[in-house]
């Protein structure tokens, strides 16, 4: 053989020909196997197409025709079967030395002795194999097995478009049907929905070039763009200098300028693929080897080489839309690497019913816009690319853990069955919107909602709350690409306060660095060993006066002529607040300088999110008007566990007798000094620790508007005196199971717990 592209080109013409003609699919593929036979001087020249899960012979050239359709292997099973379960190439000069060589008797193939097989590939699954055999030993020489390669990769397109292969049963492993994913809860509730990428794969419509030589300047072109894309992510001063990324970079670049890379898909490009074709033959082969890397930090580097071709493939195709672009035609389920809060948001609300994502931390902005959205969002799911197609059905539930992948019909009907009781629940609750939130003997506890984006102002009427009593201002730093100007600032607190009404709205200000990070203040700061404990919140803002001094006139102007609730978060001494305060009056001081209309009441608030601030209370509490207690980091530091770590996030439960002791210090000392205090934690939002949290004398939540129902049916269904004497007497005997405790005691009370 003169080479592997000349004999490749030869075979793709002759399919071109073939699939071009008007026979019926059977009749192509008989032809098929002839001309890659003829071309390869095989004797023995097999198509193996996947068929109601297990790998049939469709088509041979050699060995007994009374064999096609009726020999059948599944996933795993003989050679064929291996080379399906694995994605891998086989090449031997002895096929029965293989452990897994399996002979099939009505295939007559006991004379041949050699042989090969590549998979045929369609969207990263085996969707069939196909294998030459010859009667004499020998292995076949690498352009054979490229030619091999080359063609099973058009096969995959032709056999898909011919309507032969069986693709909701194509996945690189064994397992054909129902698969159970498990992850990391992240946002808590169930779903049902069809899988959606967020960046949908490319599909290849044309593979055969008619012009290999326009192909070859699509792809100089398209490299020209994505060298241009990698320089400039390089070059941008948002990174700083120093740090992980700069690593990652350079990896990216050195990728991006490889000779290597790009010489094989020239030669791919000169067996007579198109460039989109060309890119996707050598991501297989990629593919293949990753398959085979142990070593970590290689495997690492070959997934960013993938990373890579994916863009590549994208702008050589045209295909940059992601899923949400295009827009959402049913009830689906997001999967991703990974999302940014603006990403999310771009994805219609109504047809969105939940997320998955191979990356993803509880603490990560999108988790808490995606919890916002009331969208379920289950993180840390393994091999998600590998064991989920586009357009299976998914049934997500986030509080056990799991994604069903291509249910059983009786599994998704039971599963339907539960969504529709949640369904009903959620009806009950929202019955609940005008009742009033208060106990069975007359407590009122006041119920607000936690917010970050202007559409959240509109919960309020839609759950009955009685305001917001977190508005978190740094969702529209963190979804800008640059630093957003005041006047944008204040348009957006005006129409903020606008859609709440007559309710008051609590802003927090700006609470960003840490896991939080802004990318056009990344370099304020060094790189963090501890970011949680670092520079963040309250510290970073004071350290840039200009960032906060904007933000408090944006605030102050667009309030004018109503109440204003301004909060400081991360608190950890008197001092912050007062230097925090002394940034308004500043700022409030210039506006009646200039003669503009000032807010009518300006009330100040503080977090309680640092253990410290707890010991001098009796110092802050006489400057404050109200004091919010933040439970998510206030348990991270409480406990020195970081909860977006899936080993500590739910090793320290909120129903802890440390926590709740903690907490009812600061009811005590706020009642003395007469300051109002809620919680705005997640805590709160929880049926089962808000019953705790009134029991130690907490009477203002803030909590998600998802939870809003939920709570409001426990409080009228809970009488406070019971619940408070029974929590105190909890808390000063604790036993070693307090959750246990408190559930049992809310069953024999008859308080509704969710």
């Amino acid at each position: 053989m003169e080479s592997a592209a000349i004999a490749a080109r030869n075979i793709l013409t002759g399919l071109h020909e073939v699939m071009a003609s008007g026979n019926h699919a059977q009749a192509k593929l008989n032809q098929v196997v002839n001309i890659i036979g003829e071309a390869l001087s095989s004797e023995v020249c097999s198509i193996y197409l996947l068929r109601d899960g297990v790998l049939e012979l469709f088509a041979t050239r050699g060995l007994n025709q009374d064999a096609v359709h009726v020999t059948r292997l599944g996933f795993g099973e003989g050679l064929v079967g291996t080379i399906a379960e694995n994605v891998e190439t086989l090449n031997l000069d002895e096929a029965a030395a293989h452990p897994a060589f399996r002979y099939m008797p009505e295939t007559g193939e006991e004379r041949f002795h050699s042989f090969a097989g590549v998979p045929i590939v369609r969207s990263e699954r085996a969707v069939g194999v196909l294998a030459v055999q010859h009667a004499d030993p020998r292995k076949y020489a690498e352009v054979e097995i490229e030619a091999l390669q080359t063609t099973a990769m058009v096969l995959s397109e032709l056999i898909a478009y011919a309507g032969l292969i069986d693709e909701a049963g194509t996945i690189g492993s064994s397992q054909t049907g129902t698969v159970v994913l498990t992850g990391l809860p992240l946002v808590s509730g169930v779903a049902a929905g069809i899988a959606i990428f967020h960046q949908p794969n490319v599909r290849i419509e044309h593979t055969v070039a008619e012009d290999t030589e326009a192909e070859r300047a699509r792809v100089y072109s398209a490299f020209d763009k994505m060298r241009e894309q990698i320089d400039r992510m390089a070059n941008m001063a948002e990174f700083g200098a120093g740090g992980e990324h700069e690593e990652i970079l350079a990896t990216y670049k050195m990728f991006a300028y490889d000779e290597g890379w790009s010489r094989r898909i020239n030669e791919a490009i000169d067996s007579g693929l198109t460039a989109e074709a060309a890119i996707e033959r050598v991501q297989q082969r990629t593919r293949m080897r990753m398959r085979q890397i142990d070593d970590p930090l290689l495997a690492d580097r070959m997934h960013d080489l993938e990373d890579l071709s994916n863009r590549l493939l994208r702008i050589v195709s045209g295909q940059m839309s992601t899923a949400a672009q295009l827009g959402l035609k049913q009830d689906s389920i997001l999967v991703a690497r990974n999302l940014g809060p603006a990403e999310l948001l771009e994805y219609d609300k109504r047809r969105l019913r939940g997320v998955i994502l191979e990356e993803g931390s509880l603490t990560a902005h999108v988790t808490i816009v995606a919890r916002a959205m009331g969208v379920p969002v289950l993180g840390r799911v393994a091999g998600v690319r590998q064991t989920i197609l586009d357009g299976d059905m998914l049934l997500l539930n986030a509080d056990e853990k799991t994604v069903i992948v291509r249910p059983a019909a009786a599994v998704q009907e039971a599963f339907s069955s539960e969504l529709a009781d949640r369904q009903k629940k959620k009806a009950r609750y929202a019955a609940l919107r005008d009742e009033p939130s208060v106990t069975k003997d007359g407590k009122k506890v006041t119920l607000m909602i936690n917010a970050g984006l202007r559409d959240d102002a509109l919960a309020i009427g839609l759950t009955g709350a009685e305001g917001i009593g977190l508005f978190r201002t740094e969702f529209q730093f963190l979804i800008s690409a640059t630093l957003p100007q005041r006047e944008r600032q204040q348009r957006f607190y005006r129409e903020v306060l606008e859609a709440a009404g007559d309710k008051p709205v609590v802003f927090r200000t700006i609470d960003v660095g840490g896991d939080k990070a802004l990318p056009y203040l990344k370099h304020v700061s060094e790189e963090e060993e501890n970011p949680a404990l670092g520079w963040r919140a309250l510290r970073l803002a004071l350290d840039q006066e200009g960032l906060m001094k904007a933000q408090a006139r944006a605030l102050l102007e667009a309030a004018a002529g109503r109440n204003l609730n301004v909060m400081f978060p991360m608190v950890s001494e008197p001092w912050e607040f007062d230097a925090a305060k002394q940034v308004f009056e500043s700022q409030l001081e210039f506006l009646a300088s200039r003669k503009k209309q000032l807010p009518s009441r300006i009330r100040y608030g503080a977090m309680l999110e640092v253990p410290a601030l707890a010991e001098v209370l009796d110092v802050l509490l006489p400057k404050i008007d109200f004091l919010s207690i933040g439970t998510n980091d206030l348990t991270q530091f409480l406990f020195a566990a970081d909860r977006a770590d899936p080993r500590l996030a739910e090793r320290y439960d909120w129903l802890s007798p440390a926590i709740l002791r903690f907490i009812r210090r600061v009811v005590l000392a706020c009642r003395e000094h007469k300051v109002d205090l809620a919680v705005c934690g997640e805590m709160g939002g929880r049926t089962l620790e808000a019953l705790a949290l009134m029991g130690i004398g907490i009477d203002r939540l803030s909590i998600t508007p998802a939870a809003v129902g939920a709570v409001k049916a426990m409080v009228r269904s809970t009488d406070m005196g019971a619940v408070q004497g029974f929590i105190e007497e909890l808390l000063s005997n604790p036993t070693a199971n307090f959750r246990q405790e408190i559930t049992s005691w809310a069953g024999e009370q008859g308080v509704e717990i969710g």
